[in-house]
């Protein structure tokens, strides 16, 4: 599947599931109108005082359960360590998705306001998607940026649309998702449209659990 096609079909699911923890009133690092974080306000975290050094901040362990996708309410098929597992069936196409949110969260300036960020891997049998990984990063991208995920000591580009980012090499997605599986946690950094870099720390305990039930779901 190709970059076009992957951010048309993937951006539908992540930004629904985005959606259910709205937490972006004041957030000085805003999405370009048009964007879907402009639209509604997203799933995200941060925003603190002053310092000149990034300054690690701690999320809330369990995802909240997204709202309606496509106007379907998805279903929780099970919470797995740091993943939910999720399934709906929009349009009549059945998608599947397991969601985590960042274990910490840096920014360098230190402490800038962002909304929510989640990590996802999504399935979605009617497009012959399986296990695609995306990211929600809780600020619009600086354009024309790539992000990158990092595991066990290989890095991952990630092109970015927005607030989204997927893996730019769609080849590469299963030996991450595999490694995924194996490891015991992913880093994930991008730099939004106003300069900020951040570095998230993302838990994969519960993800092989959290990915083989989406898999029985999605076949």
């Amino acid at each position: 599947m190709n970059h076009r096609s992957r951010a048309i079909f993937g951006m539908p699911l992540v930004v629904a599931a985005a959606l259910s923890l709205a937490m972006a009133a004041n957030a000085q690092q805003q999405p370009a109108a048009g964007s879907p974080s402009a639209a509604a306000p997203k799933a995200k975290a941060k925003a603190k005082p002053k310092s000149p050094a990034a300054a690690p901040e701690t999320a809330a362990a369990a995802p909240a359960a997204p709202p309606a996708v496509g106007g379907v309410q998805p279903t929780l098929l099970g919470m797995y360590g740091d993943w939910g597992a999720y399934t709906a069936v929009p349009g009549g196409k059945k998608i599947c998705f397991a969601l985590a949110k960042p274990a910490s969260s840096q920014t360098v300036p230190a402490n800038r306001p962002r909304d929510p960020a989640y990590l996802f891997v999504s399935s979605r049998p009617a497009e012959k998607v399986r296990d695609e990984v995306s990211i929600i990063i809780g600020y619009g991208f600086k354009p024309n940026s790539d992000a990158e995920i990092q595991l066990a000591g290989a890095s991952y580009a990630m092109y970015t649309q927005n607030d989204g980012a997927w893996v730019k090499n769609a080849a590469e997605e299963s030996r991450l998702v595999d490694a995924m599986r194996k490891g015991s946690d992913v880093t994930v950094k991008g730099t939004s449209a106003k300069g900020t870099s951040t570095t998230d720390m993302f838990s994969l305990k519960g993800l092989a659990q959290a990915l083989d039930k989406i898999g029985e779901e999605c076949r």
